[in-house]
């Protein structure tokens, strides 16, 4: 830690106590503001806010005890130690319950007050990491795009999100179901309490109702003590029951009655307990083909189905696939500490030509993948042909063969060919029905060998 970056501001009214400080702090460094009250410590924090405060307990006028609570009423979060001269066991719990970090009595001893100073400055620290993480996470969870097909979706999530409707998202796999869910707890009232996801697809059909209930000591073999299941940690909050397609009909059974009646007991368990709980589930199955097959319970379906939303897939709005590509590199250049990757305009219509079977899931890994990969800032379409490999790539509608960017090149001559052709050779014509500008054609048939 470099002492030089952080600044305290010391509040106490006797002149000693700030001349001490004041000395102690700026020989390790420290940049250090005094007050004598609270009047002259609002001043203070309205210059620029410190990043610790050395608080005095018994201060003229207002209390150090009311300016920190008022400090947390105004939301500022900056680290506080109290100092006092009269220092008792209720006052620390006060102090501490108001927000406080640490306690110490005077007469002040240097290394427990550097100690103090120290700690809270790591605190302080350790948020602001917290803080970016929180934001990075939330950028890395936001729903790109710019289709009307996704518009639609959001406007869905605006509308279910601040009820406590059960909500049921269909997709295809990759297509970002697990967004929408966290989109909606994030527009309801619940958005402060946890979400908690259980894939019903991974856990083995005999582990899924502990999972989800929790179980008693003794409950079954390996059951060495009680367990609180995803419905318990979910309480206030919401759950979302991923893969629900995949749930077995004896735990279907179990999960209507608990919908039913919001409340539930553990395996093994007598005593009801009751839930506060929202909940989401999401598929990739059809559910209406499993009810018809004898796999799914209609009852069950038409619980978890009060508000349906479906989520295209990425073929369906491949207008999303630029601004996708733009976040995740700048996502993942950033995690990696480089520059934005960029992608060429080849680049570009080779990905936005490209069928996306496994939708956004692909797109991100795929993203990923060049930032790490790639040699340089621009990422080209040499980059990306071999990563995709041509499948599932509008390509195969021509017929063609080879690699996607020969493909898409050999489509290109072709219509840059059929536009000269139709304007007489004229380039400008060309240009203007190609949506063109003169200089980008002639890059073009350069590049093609057109007209040499």
């Amino acid at each position: 830690m470099n002492p030089m970056r952080y600044h305290i501001l010391v509040v106490d009214d006797e002149p000693n106590i700030r001349k001490l400080l004041l000395g102690v702090l700026e020989d390790e460094g420290y940049a250090v503001s005094v007050a004598a009250d609270t009047q002259q410590a609002d001043a203070a924090m309205d210059a620029g806010e410190p990043d610790l405060v050395l608080l005095d307990v018994q201060l003229p006028g207002e209390d150090g005890l009311a300016w920190l609570g008022r400090l947390r009423e105004d939301r500022r979060n900056v680290p506080v130690v109290m100092m006092s001269g009269h220092g008792t066991i209720e006052t620390a719990l006060e102090a501490t319950r108001r927000g406080a970090i640490d306690f110490i009595e005077k007469p002040l001893q240097p290394e427990r007050l550097l100690m103090s100073v120290s700690n809270g400055l790591d605190l302080r620290r350790l948020r602001e990491e917290n803080r970016d993480l929180r934001r990075i996470a939330a950028a890395d969870n936001e729903m790109v795009g710019e289709s009307a097909a996704l518009k639609a979706v959001c406007e869905e999530i605006a509308l279910a999100a601040p009820t406590d409707a059960r909500v049921l998202i269909t997709g295809e796999n990759g297509t970002g179901k697990e967004l929408v869910a966290r989109a909606l707890h994030a527009g309801s009232d619940r958005s402060g309490r946890p979400f908690v996801k259980i894939n019903c697809a991974a856990i083995p059909s005999e582990l899924l109702e502990s999972e989800l209930f929790g179980h008693e000591r003794g409950a079954f073999t390996g059951a060495v003590s009680a367990r609180r299941g995803k419905f318990e940690l979910a309480q206030r909050g919401t759950l979302l029951l991923d893969e629900i397609g995949d749930m077995n009909p004896t735990t279907q059974a179990k999960l209507l009655r608990v919908l039913e009646e919001n409340e539930m007991e553990r395996v093994g368990g007598e005593r009801s307990i009751r839930l506060d709980v929202r909940i989401f589930a999401s598929t990739n199955q059809d559910l209406d083909a499993r009810i018809r097959d004898g796999a799914f319970r209609e009852d069950l379906y038409h619980r978890l189905k009060v508000v349906p939303i479906h989520v295209p897939p990425l073929r369906d709005r491949i207008e999303d696939v630029a601004p996708l590509c733009g976040h995740f590199l700048s996502h993942f250049s950033r995690t990696i500490g480089r520059a934005p990757s960029v992608l060429a305009p080849g680049a570009l219509s080779a990905l936005e030509a490209y069928a996306w079977p496994g939708n956004v899931r692909e797109l991100r890994n795929l993203m990923e993948r060049l930032v790490i990969m790639s040699g340089g800032p621009t990422i080209e379409a040499s980059d990306i042909a071999p990563l995709l490999g041509g499948a599932g790539s509008a390509g195969e509608a021509d017929g063609g063969e080879g690699t996607l960017a020969q493909r898409l090149e050999a489509v290109e001559r072709r219509i840059v060919g059929q536009a000269l052709e139709a304007s007489g050779g004229n380039i400008a014509e060309a240009a203007r029905t190609l949506g063109l500008d003169r200089g980008n054609l002639h890059r073009r048939l350069a590049r093609l060998g057109i007209g040499k």
